[in-house]
């Protein structure tokens, strides 16, 4: 039997459209509700039980949705409150952290890998544990973690590929060329927008991951294995809780097929979280 509900995916701004994106491309026939906290952006920046707060009443608006399920579509969130969220959603939740290190570890040929994030999720060390233990087979496995705070704010405003981040990204990146990385993992969801300029700096031979499309591999697995697939013509719904004419001029350029349009303004900080911090 099918269900048509459709998937709920949300990030603390327009970062999360690289796994929507992925998402759409490999289950077209789904509907999805997108929800974009870009009044609160960024997420990095914040504290741990900040994090958890902002992600479970993101949570609870996308379950108003009746959604099927929820993608948290930012590493910084999946870090900090994926556990909080699997325990207190009663649909099922994918986080990005795991997929992407799979997919690192599957990729790498010398065992030296990069992790590029935010401050909080390279200061949680839940991605670096995540790619040791995913590579735990790989002898002398090396991982080297740099914060890029920086990016989210060029991927927003749309400097994707200038000389500003050119430059930004060479003295970030610095370390993990200078270590001999063959491989690096864009654990920021926003980060995918600067894949171009990312990969000019770290050069041809350097194999960029971006863990959206092992995410959206990851939601089919569970939409085929537990009965959910849709039948219906697919919908997809934007949301944002800044001003939706800026979020769509700066999405819309990279998600493409018309989208996003129709988003909508909506204000989740008012949901009362305390009853899930018992």
């Amino acid at each position: 039997m099918a269900d048509n509900r459709p998937i709920g995916v949300f990030d603390s701004g327009i970062g999360g459209l690289t796994v929507l994106r992925e998402i759409i491309a490999q289950v077209p026939g789904e509907s999805t509700i997108y929800f974009g906290d870009d009044g609160r952006s960024p997420y990095g920046t914040k504290s741990h039980d900040t994090i958890i707060k902002y992600s479970l009443q993101d949570m609870m608006f996308l379950k108003e949705q009746d959604v099927k399920m929820i993608v948290i579509a930012c590493n910084t969130a999946s870090t900090h409150a994926y556990n909080v969220l699997s325990k207190v959603c009663d649909v099922p939740v994918v986080e990005v952290v795991v997929p992407g290190a799979k997919a690192a570890v599957k990729a790498t040929k010398n065992g030296k890998i990069g992790i590029i994030a935010t401050r909080a999720t390279v200061g949680s060390g839940v991605y670096e544990s995540a790619v040791r233990e995913c590579g735990k087979d790989i002898p002398e496995l090396e991982v080297i973690s740099k914060a890029c705070p920086l990016f989210v704010s060029l991927a927003e405003e749309g400097w994707w590929d200038d000389e500003v981040a050119y430059l930004t990204a060479s003295r970030y990146l610095e370390p993990l060329k200078t270590a001999g990385v063959d491989t690096v993992v864009l654990a920021c969801t926003h980060y995918p927008l600067l894949a171009k300029t990312i990969s000019k700096v770290m050069g041809p031979d350097v194999t960029l991951i971006n863990s959206g499309i092992a995410v959206a591999g990851v939601v089919k697995d569970i939409l085929e294995k537990d009965g959910l697939m849709a039948d219906s013509e697919p919908t997809h719904l934007f949301y944002t809780s800044d001003d939706p004419k800026i979020f769509e001029q700066v999405a819309s350029p990279f998600l493409g097929r018309g989208l996003p349009q129709g988003t909508k303004h909506v204000q989740v900080d008012n949901y009362d979280v305390k009853g899930f911090l018992c």
